[in-house]
């Protein structure tokens, strides 16, 4: 509800509350009431000392001193007057009421104003209120949330993990302070800011950060609120929105996921976007056109800088580039600093210990991780958020959800057991590759079991022999599956292994250059401008002859792998055996434990563990559902990705 709508509510509660007041008042005060005929025989009675005649009202006094009053009928009384003359009554007249020139021009224009009104109020409603709100008439005013200096909280103190990125932009807070300090040695502020990093590392944080060091107001608005069904809304909107600016300079414009409106123009595929093309050339004019946007800073965020048009990216409109990439160890540890703070800690919780355990984890990453560390606790009635928790939480991002619930035969615990222990022991023994963080066979996610790895310090980069390890360490489900069942009982557990495996092999040939056969050279076209008009368009051929030698070359990488996994665990086939049951005594078993498993020695048992009475099945020839394991060789456009787990794995037969 509006205003408007109120304020009339409100007026006319205090009408009604009036009005009964004055009735009441009104009633209390009248006079006796009598009829006409009773009135004439006691002015012929003498009865009567004087009345008043206002039109058909007709008040007076008798002679014992009462009051009385009477309404006349519309039938003329000629002997009326007679009467009351003869009995010596007096008759006074009472003038009747004029109304004013003005109160009869209000009376008469009334009609008009109340139309005039309502005619305004809903104009007023379909142009959105004249606050910023949406209206079928606001379609061609600009969308953008305009916070104050005042609004805006955030500080360069609320954002850690990217001191490279806030060195980028400390320049624009000076200037917005003090741009004499520039202009005077003929040194000009850019006007366009491009932040590009992946999702959740705080590019619209560090913008917002830049107006709260400043103290200058901050436009935020979306790369997609310009975009309408209508042609020339959104040039319209872009041209609103930099008139609203120049009113509040010095400021600042933060358009986020810019990609929605700035894509290449041209792509001559799929149809055109006249809309979005004009969009994007009022946005080109504003930033750089004839005239001058002085003390306005366009900041934009992004995680598809390749997608961009290149006039957008030219020098004198977004001509900065400020990269926010993923945290390294040192940045995660300042960004928990930052949200632990929120949260009441108990003494034992490490913020570095956590941030080794989290590598590729972006800013939101963490956050979520606090929080589910802080859902946890309360869970369990505690006050205080302990590094348990925190664990907890860590492991549930990583890992999915426990699905303790989840019924699973004894047969089946058993294979997914064979199938993890198969995965740890592999990663365990082959060269450079990451430590084994945890085995599980408790149902997470989509997945029966997962093996988790973790890296001992954060990798931007992988050499060959970690990749052969990796694809090794991602067959050792399968053929521990195969060792314990034999050719006819391997289940479709190993979907989503083969799948990687495959990925990585492939990658080693066609993309990183990690084949002597082949050789150094990229065999993969680049597909990601092919539906931009850019270089990748039309594809690049390769014969016959070569795409033969590229399969046969990814054959031997696997089957050399296959090999070489199958060799390890049969060497270690009392260790798998011991792993499989440890697991299906505890169900979790973390690093410490497999390090007892591997030297020979019984796991230790975990803290808190209470020895039930029944013991680990045996033998049979179990059935198990997909078991996928998880590890951090997830294939990302040019690279591994540095995430440490892909916990998803595929469907049964898949």
């Amino acid at each position: 509800m509006n205003d408007m709508a109120k304020n009339l509510i409100l007026w006319l509660v205090i009408a009604a509350v009036l009005l009964t007041v004055f009735n009441n008042f009104s009633v209390d005060s009248s006079p006796q009431a009598m009829n006409y005929s009773q009135f004439v025989e006691q002015v012929q009675n003498e009865q009567v000392r004087n009345v008043t005649i206002d039109g058909y009202t007709i008040t007076g006094e008798r002679t014992d001193g009462s009051q009385f009053r009477t309404i006349r009928p519309a039938a003329e009384d000629p002997k009326l007057m007679d009467d009351l003359l003869a009995n010596n009554v007096t008759v006074v007249g009472k003038e009747p009421e004029q109304q004013s020139l003005w109160m009869r021009l209000l009376i008469a224009s009334f009609p008009i104003l109340l139309i005039l009104a309502i005619f305004m109020f809903f104009m007023r409603q379909m142009q959105g209120g004249g606050a910023g709100k949406g209206g079928p008439m606001s379609f061609g005013k600009s969308k953008a949330k305009l916070l104050s200096h005042d609004q805006v909280k955030t500080t360069f103190s609320d954002v850690a993990g990217c001191d490279e990125a806030k060195e980028e932009v400390e320049e624009l807070v000076d200037f917005l302070r003090d741009p004499t300090k520039f202009q005077r040695l003929g040194g000009t502020i850019p006007r366009g800011v491009l932040m590009v990093g992946p999702p959740g590392t705080g590019k619209t944080l560090l913008a917002k950060s830049i107006a709260g060091e400043a103290k200058v107001p901050f436009f935020s608005i979306s790369g997609s609120d310009f975009v309408e069904m209508f042609v020339g809304v959104g040039a319209s909107r872009v041209r609103d929105m930099f008139e609203q600016a120049k009113k509040q300079a010095p400021c600042i414009i933060f358009i986020d996921e810019i990609d929605a409106v700035g894509r290449s123009r041209g792509a001559g595929m799929g149809g055109g976007n006249d809309e979005r093309e004009q969009t994007l050339n009022q946005l080109l004019v504003e930033m750089d056109g004839f005239e001058p946007n002085e003390g306005i800073i366009v900041i934009a965020a992004t995680n598809r800088p390749d997608v961009l048009d290149p006039a957008l990216l030219r020098p004198g409109r977004f001509d900065r580039q400020v990269v926010v990439p993923l945290p390294d160890i040192r940045g995660r540890e300042h960004i928990l600093n930052v949200h632990l703070r929120k949260v009441p800690l108990a003494d034992d919780v490490k913020p570095s210990l956590i941030a080794r355990g989290t590598p590729g984890f972006s800013g939101a990453d963490l956050a979520n991780l606090v929080n589910e560390g802080a859902l946890f606790a309360a869970r369990r009635n505690k006050r205080l958020v302990g590094m348990e928790e925190l664990d907890m939480a860590k492991d549930k991002i990583m890992m999915g959800a426990e699905r303790k619930s989840m019924v699973m035969t004894d047969k089946e615990k058993l294979n997914t057991a064979y199938h993890e222990s198969g995965h740890a022991i592999i990663g365990l023994v082959m060269p450079e590759h990451d430590p084994v963080y945890k085995v599980t066979i408790i149902p997470r996610g989509r997945a029966l079991g997962v093996t988790m790895f973790l890296p001992e310090e954060d990798r931007y980069s992988l050499s060959r022999q970690q990749i052969i390890s990796q694809i090794c360490s991602l067959f050792g489900g399968r053929i521990a599956e195969e060792m314990t069942l034999g050719p006819n009982g391997v289940t479709t557990g190993a979907s989503n292994d083969i799948k990687r495996a495959t990925e990585l092999a492939h990658n080693m040939v066609a993309k990183w250059g990690l084949s002597e056969e082949m050789g150094p050279i990229m065999y993969d076209e680049d597909e990601s401008h092919q539906f931009m008009g850019g270089p990748g368009q039309g594809g690049k051929l390769k014969s016959g002859e070569t795409t033969t030698r590229l399969d046969k070359e990814v054959r031997k990488i696997i089957d050399g792998c296959y090999e070489q996994a199958k060799n390890i665990l049969e060497e270690n086939r009392d260790k798998l055996d011991a792993m499989a049951d440890a697991l299906m005594k505890y169900e979790t078993i973390d690093s410490n434990q497999l390090k007892d498993i591997m030297e020979g020695r019984d796991p230790r048992p975990p803290e808190g563990w209470d020895d039930p009475s029944s013991g680990a099945p045996s033998g049979g020839e179990p059935k198990a559902e997909p078991s996928p394991e998880s590890s951090d060789d997830a294939e990302d456009d040019e690279r591994p990705s540095r995430r440490p787990s892909d916990p998803l794995g595929g469907p049964a037969g898949g």
